[in-house]
């Protein structure tokens, strides 16, 4: 069962991830269809999940949430989590990844979940930069940050293998000023 909500949005929350939540995160990034944009090839058993939970989740160097939608009881469903980690206390900057579940893409949940974390981070974090990375072959996330107004800002050649062949990563960032200017 997901922790209390942490951000709320219009269709989706975020949440505290607890223990009970790693079966689902787990079977999540097991999906080839999840890992392998996230250019991982090895399998996560659940021991390590526990251990990314100890070391990662519940540590204080990232902030890591559970998406939820409402479920038909009404009760939050784990769709998805996202991240803002490696954030930068002198330079106030931090990166975001997310992942969805398969059976949710196409419903908008990883960009209104991906707002809600820019909102965080400029409103109660005071960052002044976010970035988030891709494989150049993955349209849908590379999408999401185009709608936010993240800036394409650069372009790493060959540097992931990919289904059998090698592609290309992308960087985008954002600033606060973009994100205040685009709600004016």
């Amino acid at each position: 069962m997901p922790g209390p909500v942490f951000l709320p949005g219009d269709r989706v929350s975020l949440h505290t991830i607890e223990e009970g939540d790693l079966e689902f995160l787990n079977e999540n990034v097991n999906d080839p269809r999840v890992r392998r944009p996230l250019t991982s090839a090895d399998p996560a058993n659940m021991a390590q999940s526990e251990e990314f939970f100890e070391n990662v989740v519940a540590g204080e160097d990232s902030l890591n949430l559970l998406i939820c939608v409402e479920s038909d009881e009404g009760d939050p469903e784990a769709v998805g989590d996202i991240a803002l980690f490696d954030v930068g206390d002198r330079t106030r900057d931090g990166e975001i990844a997310i992942t969805v579940a398969p059976e949710h893409w196409g419903n908008g949940y990883a960009t209104e979940a991906s707002r809600l974390l820019v909102e965080h981070a400029f409103d109660e974090r005071n960052l002044h930069r976010l970035q988030t990375r891709v494989l150049a072959t993955n349209d849908a996330s590379r999408r999401i940050w185009e709608k936010l107004g993240f800036e394409h800002e650069g372009r790493i050649r060959e540097n992931q293998y990919d289904d059998g062949e090698y592609v290309d990563t992308l960087y985008f960032g954002l600033l606060e000023r973009e994100w205040r200017e685009r709600a004016d």
